[in-house]
């Protein structure tokens, strides 16, 4: 029996990965930043490919407020250390998990398909964001990321129910353990790196 871990992920983060980016602050906002640029972007891309599903315009125009919002709040967090927001970097993680998107099937397939990838984004970021919040001995970032935590398993909720909306209840869970599976394979081959998020 796999022992689940928040949010459902078939396999928890390295505990390694916390005791290294809590020594890598600056990073870590860096990254996060553009984790948060991503996401809005992402809840944009599908509101644009699918402004005829009137539950999905409804659900994620707050989401894309307020991901930018944390977008802001992470560049506020830089800026008071002094740091800068720097150059993005390649993000492994969602490259790969993108590679698991089925091509083919119907208009709906496809949606479900791209909603179970975000809320495999969210599912991780909250989880390594719960890390954060327990092992930084920046009580001001630890807070931070509590707040963050939560919100993250909020939009994680949103794109798992509008699945469900667009697909049958049993083809959204077969293929969400698919994608959980899948997405532990991931987190094993990939390098821990305390200077990314994911």
């Amino acid at each position: 029996m796999v022992q689940k871990t928040l949010l459902g992920l078939n396999l928890p983060t390295d505990p390694r990965w916390v005791d290294i980016a809590s020594k890598s602050l600056e990073d870590i906002l860096v990254d996060h930043a553009y984790c948060e640029q991503k996401a809005a972007s992402s809840c944009i891309s599908l509101i644009v490919q699918y402004p005829d599903k009137g539950k999905l315009v409804e659900m994620l125009t707050p989401v894309v407020a307020e991901e930018w919002s944390h977008f802001e709040r992470v560049i506020q967090q830089l800026n008071s250390r002094g740091f800068q927001l720097g150059h993005q970097r390649k993000d492994e993680y969602v490259l790969a998990l993108n590679q698991l998107i089925r091509k083919g099937g119907n208009r709906e397939q496809q949606l479900v398909e791209k909603l179970l990838v975000n809320a495999l984004i969210e599912a991780r970021s909250c989880e390594r964001f719960k890390l954060l919040s327990e092992n930084i001995s920046d009580q001001e970032l630890s807070k931070f990321y509590y707040e963050l935590m939560v919100s993250e398993a909020g939009h994680y909720t949103n794109f798992i129910t509008l699945a469900r909306e667009y697909m049958p209840n049993e083809y959204v869970e077969s293929r969400w353990n698919e994608f959980l599976a899948d997405e532990a394979e991931i987190i094993k081959t990939i390098d821990i790196r305390g200077d990314r998020i994911h």
